[in-house]
């Protein structure tokens, strides 16, 4: 597995591999992850792979982490 990037945007820890043919692509917030796996064939430069990083799909990213945060607490508090 190749690192292609890693760094932080909005306390979103994001790393970039490559491997098996598609770019992985990595969002930690605290105890929580989100992966997608993108085939290489979808993507023509690495370059590309920024639009995941914006907009729409990024706000996904954010909203999700929000939920999972909210169920884990829940859980948490169940114990």
């Amino acid at each position: 597995m190749r690192v292609i990037k890693e760094f932080v945007q909005e306390e979103i820890r994001i790393s970039i591999f490559s491997w098996n043919n598609k770019y992985i692509l990595k969002f930690e917030l605290g105890p929580m992850e989100q992966t997608f796996k993108v085939s290489e064939l979808d993507v023509l430069e690495e370059a590309d792979l920024s639009a995941f990083l914006e907009g729409a799909f990024f706000d996904g990213v954010k909203i999700r982490f929000n939920e999972m945060g909210k169920s884990f607490r829940a859980q948490l508090e169940n114990l």
